[in-house]
């Protein structure tokens, strides 16, 4: 993947589609909106199928596959930016990136959160434009502007300052939400991390759950030959019944340790507007 440099001609054209949860239509106006005033060479197309609502999902296991197939099999668009996390790309992962074909190769893919088993998947599947970074949906976040521009500078641009400011070139990457790829350890979706530095980041849980988390993914990875892991933003814990008597560096840094992976320090990527980009792989010059 060249860093840096926009390899794509312009006018630059980006599929988006809702592989977990739906978006609201006011979240997409506001995201045309910015885009047309900070990035007008960039065409966004949302794609129906992100506001439909099926339970907890955005439309069926059926119509949610079907959506992303069609946008990363149409030749025309140049990139896939996942619209929203939540659950429901675990369901869809496997039989979606089974179905796809040479003109979804060559595209950037870039999301997080539950879209990391699709990223996971993509990237276990030879695909090598994959990244972590912000979604469509961070627009309702406070500021959350900054992260969809960050996401725009990446895709139309490839703006090296979109970057996760650690990165080294030349080492392997990979990021995740830590209970997404605690979910995805043991199963076909699970991309292979050998010589990665492996960048996680959490929302949302209990530390003790964040323990346990850390337990079955450090004890999983152990064999698998990572260069080391880095913490991101571990942010709105729960405040349980009693203090659980470690922060998240601490219970990273320990099972690190009991597992002889690297603990490499912190990063700055998480579910927040400074949430910054992690393409999957060797980072080039």
């Amino acid at each position: 993947m060249a860093q840096g440099t926009n390899s794509i001609s312009l006018p630059v054209r980006i599929g988006i589609c809702a592989p977990s949860t739906p978006l609201p239509r006011e979240a997409a106006d506001r995201v045309l909106a910015l885009a047309a005033l900070t990035h007008p060479q960039a065409e966004l197309i949302f794609d129906p199928q992100c506001f439909l609502e099926e339970g907890h999902f955005a439309g069926s296991d059926r119509q949610r596959t079907d959506s992303f197939v069609a946008l990363a099999n149409d030749p025309s668009l140049d990139a896939i930016w996942f619209a929203r996390g939540g659950y429901g790309a675990a369901r869809i992962a496997e039989a979606a990136v089974e179905q796809l074909d040479g003109s979804a190769k060559s595209k950037i893919y870039l999301g997080y959160s539950d879209a990391g088993n699709l990223l996971g998947a993509l990237y276990r599947a030879g695909f090598d434009r994959v990244a972590h970074g912000p979604m469509a949906s961070d627009i309702g976040r406070t500021s959350g502007d900054r992260a969809v521009r960050r996401a725009l500078d990446w895709i139309v641009h490839e703006k090296s300052d979109a970057l996760e400011p650690g990165l080294e070139r030349g080492r392997k990457y990979a990021a995740f939400n830590v209970m997404t790829l605690t979910m995805m350890t043991g199963t076909r979706l699970i991309p292979d991390l050998r010589d990665h530095i492996l960048i996680i980041e959490e929302i949302s849980e209990y530390l003790y759950g964040l323990d346990r988390a850390m337990f079955h993914l450090c004890s999983n990875l152990a064999e698998h030959g990572l260069n080391g892991i880095r913490l991101g933003n571990v942010s709105d814990i729960p405040e349980n019944d009693r203090p659980f008597g470690e922060d998240p560096e601490a219970i990273t840094r320990r099972w690190c340790q009991s597992n002889d992976i690297a603990y490499l320090g912190r990063s700055e990527i998480g579910h927040d507007v400074e949430n910054r980009i992690v393409p999957f792989g060797l980072l080039k010059p």
